[in-house]
């Protein structure tokens, strides 16, 4: 009776892993895999970080650039990715300094262009209020509401990145949500305030 083979399964970590040490040992098409795999992971942070599409773009573009320069600097005790977002929020932060030497040190004026409410989705609505709220928290704080609630990254790996204790990193997350939630009364005390302004103006004469 013939013995059937072992099924060889899948696995698509060990193949990415495969490919990022070809991409470290300069092949080519591995480099180029590697850009086109992460750039959007990149992307995604910066658009949370910078509150600038361009700025977001021009950050990833750079952020791509040093990896693929520094590839030999890659130690594969850290996860990939991990690796990644850690240039990425220092290329951030280079931004961040850039600006304040162009004396833009304040936060972004936030400008509403959404459209009308009844175009958009109560979640689109929910996304673009969140995105404001972002741009009102101090950058330090940023990052790591973008780590966490976004990235979905643990707290150990928040450490490494940042390079902090992970009981900074549990501090520093409990600072980011309260500074969010006072972003967030500001922003709905400006939005009630207009509406205010608003109605006062439609108000027929007396």
């Amino acid at each position: 009776m013939e013995v059937p083979l072992p099924l060889k399964l899948h696995d698509p970590e060990s193949k990415e892993a495969a490919r990022i040490q070809a991409a470290v040992d300069g092949d080519p098409a591995a480099r180029d895999w590697l850009v086109e795999r992460f750039s959007p992971t990149v992307l995604r942070f910066s658009r949370h970080m910078m509150n600038n599409e361009q700025d977001a773009r021009d950050v990833t573009q750079d952020t791509m650039v040093k990896i693929l320069k520094n590839l030999h600097r890659y130690d594969n005790r850290w996860r990939f990715s991990t690796w990644i977002i850690s240039i990425a929020r220092n290329t951030c932060i280079d931004e961040f300094r850039r600006r304040r030497r162009r004396s833009y040190d304040e936060p972004p004026e936030v400008v509403d262009t959404s459209p009308r409410p009844d175009e958009i989705t109560a979640q689109q609505r929910r996304a673009t209020r969140l995105h404001r709220a972002l741009a009102l928290v101090p950058p330090l704080y940023r990052e790591i509401l973008v780590l966490y609630h976004f990235e979905h990254r643990k707290y150990r790996e928040i450490a490494e990145i940042l390079d902090i204790p992970i009981g900074t990193v549990m501090n520093r997350i409990f600072r980011a949500r309260r500074k969010l939630r006072l972003a967030y009364e500001t922003i709905d005390a400006a939005a009630n305030d207009a509406a205010a302004n608003d109605a006062e103006h439609a108000a027929p004469d007396a």
